[in-house]
């Protein structure tokens, strides 16, 4: 009887571990900057419905079962692209579609840069992002996304000008 008790108790922490959901993520190479810390205590508990799970690795965070939106924050930051640029309360995003409806966005003018990645079939690109933004926000960026209007330095453009 002893044996089975101690067997229940020695396997009482698998089942544990199996209930607490941690979803196994790799750190980026600058998780440790300072700008990560200041983001990563402020993103939420909570993105369109889905609950904050815990993960394994610095400056990072998942939300929904199986995870739907994640968040990475201390990559490269990032070189002017052709990927399309939008603002979502002050923070410029990239949008990279090419793994759709798997969705990966990562700041503009921001150093370290930050990643979610975002399940569309689950969640919104826009709702994860309303909810991160606040967060990122905290940072300072150092440089924005150009509107065609910033290039051509403003006014209307007519086809056949020239």
């Amino acid at each position: 009887m002893r044996r089975a008790s101690l067997a229940v108790i020695a396997s009482a922490p698998l089942v544990l571990a199996a209930c607490a959901g941690t979803v196994n993520l790799e750190p980026a190479a600058s998780a440790n900057a300072y700008a990560c810390a200041e983001i990563s205590v402020r993103v939420p508990d909570e993105i369109a419905g889905l609950e904050r799970r815990s993960t394994n690795a610095q400056a990072t965070a998942a939300w929904g079962d199986p995870a739907a939106v994640i968040y990475r924050c201390g990559l490269p930051s990032v070189a002017p692209s052709e990927l399309p640029c939008f603002t979502v309360d002050g923070v410029d995003w990239l949008l990279d579609e090419s793994d759709a409806p798997r969705y990966v966005f990562t700041t503009y003018g921001r150093e370290p840069a930050t990643e979610v990645i975002v399940d569309n079939d689950v969640v919104r690109g826009p709702d994860a992002l309303k909810s991160i933004s606040a967060a990122v926000a905290a940072t300072d960026a150092e440089s924005r996304c150009l509107a065609a209007t910033d290039v051509f330095g403003g006014g209307t453009i007519t086809p056949g000008d020239g």
